[in-house]
């Protein structure tokens, strides 16, 4: 199977055990051409680039932005709807949206009169509006939760979500899934190997012995849940309803049954981590699929970019926590800060929730990630390529392994790293953004069927070339 050693050794030395061969010379040679494209195409970007690494660590405003398959990032001179241009003047179909910060497009136009009103009006004044109230009741409306509060970031709110959950149920521990992500949450920065938990490759300076304050398990494994959550010491799981951070990793039928019985037998919270599985409708995967979390968290997208999130509870969640949240120390309560739900996030929200997450938007977006999965799929089939692809929603990814992989365990396994790179830098030198941690891409309304057949023609390409 591949993820296994065995199967690693294989991709090494140019075989398969299933499916035909990629040639890993040949994927070094055409690796090497792409950089070389890649640096001739993007001169004015590698100049932005060596000027910024003499004030700005790793060269760009926030690490992350370094982590794409050149040589430095593509520097963005602008962006609207779902087209991205540089400035070496190339425009792209953008698929990666801002890794799900724009999924409904970049700069909505409605959106943006809404801000250019409040900015007007004022920015932030640490006072509520009549914004932030019409918010509160439509996230109630769309997920079933009664009280909900503002925040800056998903991280943020996963992180209160976390207190709250802790101070509701007196237990020290949250149990997270084995290649999950929810943000720079201390408690999920970690990872399983040979079944001992350790910070997550690459976590910087992680405050205590992880096994402390988390447990993790394997996603969709009923029995290791049971055995985690029956000792009674784990407050809330924490859970993205389908795996997105190693892929997209779906549940099995009737996971999501046994996940919400045994955290209600065992008295522990579930936090539904919606950031991502957004793409599945309008009230994300919790409506969608009809889930019953005690708590959502959410982010990203929910102001079209502008930095807003939010976090849901049930009334029984909301009750036990209000003496601290409202009280005499509610500023130092570890819930909240200064600029969360600002009046320009609220005004941004609303009109995104109002205007542009809607059911008319996934109308669009979900037959168009349809057609990009049956591009793929065409391409896959047609060139006997083990591989496969996976979509959720307006979402969709590919993988270079030939089933879907069950659990996180499974995708990290069967990570390619050259192959990556070499896929995304071939899309990126012929006008197509793809997220850069993984294969993963995004409709958006804006999004067009020339875009989606123009990444099938590109990806087609892009394995005739590497099988030779």
């Amino acid at each position: 199977m591949v993820g296994t050693k065995r199967a690693r050794a294989a991709r090494a030395s140019g075989t398969s055990t299933e499916g035909r061969t990629i040639d890993r010379m040949r994927l070094a040679r055409l690796l090497a051409r792409e950089l070389v494209r890649f640096e001739d195409q993007h001169p004015r970007s590698r100049e932005l680039f060596e000027r910024a690494r003499r004030s700005l660590l790793a060269g760009v405003p926030m690490n992350w932005m370094a982590r794409w398959a050149g040589p430095y990032p593509v520097f963005v001179e602008r962006a609207a709807g779902a087209r991205i241009w540089d400035v070496d003047g190339h425009a792209y179909a953008d698929f990666c949206l801002g890794d799900t910060g724009s999924m409904f497009g970049h700069s909505p136009p409605i959106v943006v009169r809404a801000i250019e009103r409040q900015l007007r009006r004022g920015i932030t004044t640490m006072l509520p509006t009549e914004d932030s109230v019409w918010v509160g009741d439509e996230l109630s409306r769309r997920f079933g939760l009664p009280y909900w509060q503002l925040a800056m970031t998903a991280t943020d709110a996963n992180r209160f979500a976390i207190r709250i959950a802790r101070e509701v149920t007196g237990r020290p521990k949250i149990l997270v899934f084995n290649g999950c992500y929810h943000g720079s949450v201390d408690e999920a920065l970690v990872e399983l190997e040979n079944g001992k938990i350790v910070p997550i490759n690459g976590s910087i300076g992680p405050p205590v012995e992880p096994s402390v304050t988390t447990k993790v398990i394997e996603f969709n494994d009923v029995a290791a849940l049971d055995r985690a959550l029956t000792p009674g010491d784990v407050a809330a799981v924490l859970a993205e309803p389908a795996m997105t951070n190693q892929g997209i990793i779906l549940p099995d039928p009737g996971y999501h049954d046994h996940l919400r019985e045994i955290t209600r037998r065992t008295g522990t919270l579930l936090i539904i981590d919606e950031t991502h599985t957004l793409c599945e409708g309008p009230g994300g995967y919790t409506r969608a699929h009809q889930l019953k979390p005690d708590m959502i968290t959410l982010g990203k997208p929910v102001a079209s970019g502008i930095p807003a999130a939010a976090f849901g509870m049930a009334e029984g969640i909301a009750e036990p926590s209000l003496p601290k949240a409202r009280g005499e120390g509610a500023d130092e309560s570890g819930i909240g800060g200064t600029l969360s739900g600002n009046p320009l996030a609220a005004a941004a929200m609303r009109a995104t929730l109002e205007h542009v997450i809607t059911p008319a938007a996934y109308r669009r977006m979900i037959p168009l990630a349809k057609r990009w999965t049956a591009g793929v799929e065409r391409t896959i089939r047609e060139q006997g390529l083990p591989w496969h692809v996976t979509r959720l929603g307006a979402r969709a990814e590919y993988r270079f392994r030939p089933t879907p992989p069950h659990n996180g365990g499974e995708a990290i396994a069967s990570k390619d790293a050259d192959l990556d790179r070499f896929v995304h830098l071939y899309a990126l030198n012929r006008g197509i953004l793809l997220t850069p941690f993984h294969n993963m891409a995004l409709m958006s309304p804006s999004t067009r069927a020339a875009d989606v057949d123009l990444h099938t023609k590109v990806f087609a390409e892009c394995a005739r070339e590497l099988i030779g």
